[in-house]
């Protein structure tokens, strides 16, 4: 190819019920329903872990998804949708009283999170929850489809890295070791069991929501977190009350991954090529790492059907902070690519025809031998760097920004794609400054330039943790930053894949 060439990648259709398509997610549940599909739910059996009052803020806002919600007046158009009711849109009911609740005693959580030792803090807040879902579990023997782990608004103001509890607020420590000596146990052990239990909580990242979802893996329990104030937003006061979107995008957003994460799946790419699937890498550098061992490596394996499986590699030596990357030995690139094989394989009884290798990063020599060395030879791999800039800018006349799909073909091998811009179907640019685009590389093996970028565009309709029209990054990447942060949590012993609605 000589010289850049500008052309435009078509807006990627979606599939919805009855085999009809359209360009927007909330156009096709509106009018069409969710794909057929036999692992859609028939009723939505959601159970909640909650205060009584997190329990009641539960079923007054599951009654309110039942009927309309009307548009907003004001706002931004992209959000100018009123709701149908969520048995409209989706085909399901979903019953006010849960599947199943579990009561936490919101007095001792509210202690909790006010202890004076934040690792202590979090750590005992997030037992609070844990504990009782594993009490359920081992007594009862109905499961619902997921759960609803519902947050006062103090266990998430306080539960974040850098929270301060106001010192006339303070819960005295329960006489945990403190940081400096947990951290001298953790590395040269101790020959007391209770020593080593008391450091053991020292190893967790100071987050809630990260550290929940992280000790609650091996539960094998699909989790999604909320706050009271996400639910119930008029009946708090104006200190407390949060800037939200409105009532009819908050149900969008929250129904959709609910959908999702009760095993259905809201929308599908209409033209599904058959045997493809793509895999985003996933890194996360580990904080006072010990030794060489810097980073936590994983994939998010993804199919034009939405369905997404998680990876957890090998922690290793694999950031380099000579130029900023992340890259992983022969043999753990092997290591992770065999696991990610053999799903595909599990699901599908044979392996895929195309595989794409989607990361921030080149990959290099040893890394990318090591991919191929146990990928079959009917496979083809291809490695794709995805990464944001703002080193290329492109106007048009008028006062309208560049059309989203744009793309500038700078060799056979290179492109930059608008995947924001001014979007037809919304009538505006869902933005506040001059779009940048994605700059795509096809850094190993050979493919059609122009199929990866439209590939990278249907990837970008595939988050079902909202209904929004689409997002700036593919799906392989988007949660890669959030997908990393779990997986990092805490010393997790869950190794197997697990489906992509247990991260997000």
């Amino acid at each position: 190819m000589s010289g850049w060439s500008l052309i435009h990648v078509d807006e990627p259709m979606l599939s919805f019920g009855f085999n009809q398509k359209t360009e927007h997610p909330k156009d096709g549940l509106f009018l069409y329903g969710p794909p057929a599909s036999n692992l859609n739910p028939a009723r939505m059996d959601v159970g909640v872990i909650g205060t009584a009052e997190g329990i009641r803020r539960y079923e007054t806002w599951v009654k309110s998804l039942a009927s309309t919600i009307a548009a907003p007046e004001t706002g931004r158009e992209e959000n100018k949708t009123m709701w149908p009711g969520f048995e409209a849109a989706f085909g399901a009911p979903w019953p006010s009283k849960p599947f199943a609740s579990i009561t936490i005693d919101g007095d001792l959580l509210s202690r909790r999170i006010r202890s004076e030792d934040r690792h202590e803090a979090i750590f005992k807040a997030v037992d609070v929850y844990g504990d009782a879902l594993r009490k359920y579990l081992r007594e009862q023997e109905a499961r619902p489809q997921f759960w609803f782990a519902v947050i006062p608004e103090e266990v998430h103001r306080y539960g974040r890295p850098k929270s301060i509890v106001p010192r006339d607020q303070r819960e005295k420590s329960s006489g945990t070791i403190g940081r400096r000596a947990a951290k001298s146990i953790l590395s040269g052990g101790s020959l007391f069991v209770e020593e080593m239990e008391a450091a053991a909580l020292y190893q967790y990242e100071l987050n809630f929501h990260n550290q929940l979802k992280a000790r609650l893996l091996d539960t094998g329990q699909v989790i999604q977190v909320v706050r009271e104030t996400t639910l119930t937003p008029s009946e708090f006061e104006d200190g407390v009350r949060r800037s939200l979107q409105d009532p009819a995008s908050v149900a969008w957003n929250l129904a959709t991954t609910s959908f999702y994460k009760a095993g259905g799946r809201p929308w599908r790419v209409a033209e599904v090529r058959d045997g493809v699937c793509y895999v985003g890498l996933v890194f996360k550098l580990i904080e006072n790492a010990k030794g060489r061992d810097n980073a936590c490596c994983g994939a998010q394996m993804f199919l034009d059907s939405g369905d997404g499986v998680v990876f957890k590699g090998a922690v290793g030596p694999w950031f380099s902070a000579t130029d900023n990357s992340f890259h992983l030995s022969r043999e753990k690139a092997a290591e992770l690519m065999g696991m990610i094989i053999d799903s595909y394989k599990e699901m599908h009884g044979r392996p895929p025809a195309e595989l794409f290798i989607h990361g921030k990063t080149w990959l290099e020599k040893e890394e990318w031998e090591g991919f191929q060395s146990t990928v079959p030879p009917e496979t083809k791999l291809v490695g794709i760097r995805v990464r944001r800039q703002n080193e290329l800018k492109l106007f048009r006349y008028g006062s309208r920004p560049v059309l989203r799909g744009t793309a500038i073909l700078v060799s056979d091998r290179r492109a930059y794609l608008w995947t924001t811009g001014f979007t037809p179907r919304l009538n505006t640019y869902p933005g506040r400054e001059v779009p940048n685009p994605i700059t795509v590389d096809i850094v190993n093996g050979d493919a059609d330039l122009r199929q990866v970028l439209k590939d990278l565009m249907a990837l970008t309709k595939l988050n079902f943790n909202n209904a929004g029209f689409a997002d700036g990054l593919p799906v392989t990447l988007r949660f890669a930053d959030l997908t990393g942060e779990i997986l990092t949590a805490g010393p997790t012993d869950v190794a197997a894949p697990l489906p992509f609605r247990f991260y997000i």
